[in-house]
């Protein structure tokens, strides 16, 4: 297993931008945007396996896992 499945990664329609906004709540802010849905999911892993990477070169440690957890209130406890 990866690093980087141990993080939920949501990818969701937005009404407002009209089209797909892909997230890893827990581990980095912002994310990645684009028309189809699978190719969204595909450059969210890219960026979530890049951002641990930093994590790594910049010695610092991995925030909570946040797959297999109850996310909603994950969210709350970061926000």
């Amino acid at each position: 297993m990866k690093d980087s499945d141990r993080y939920a990664k949501l990818v969701e329609w937005s009404e407002e931008d009209q089209c797909y906004v892909g997230s890893c709540p827990g581990l980095m802010l912002g994310g990645c945007h684009g028309e189809e849905e699978v190719s969204v999911f595909r450059e969210l892993c890219e960026i979530v396996d890049e951002t641990i990477e930093l994590y790594r070169r910049d010695g610092k440690a991995l925030p909570k896992p946040t797959a297999g957890q109850d996310l909603a209130n994950r969210l709350q406890e970061v926000a």
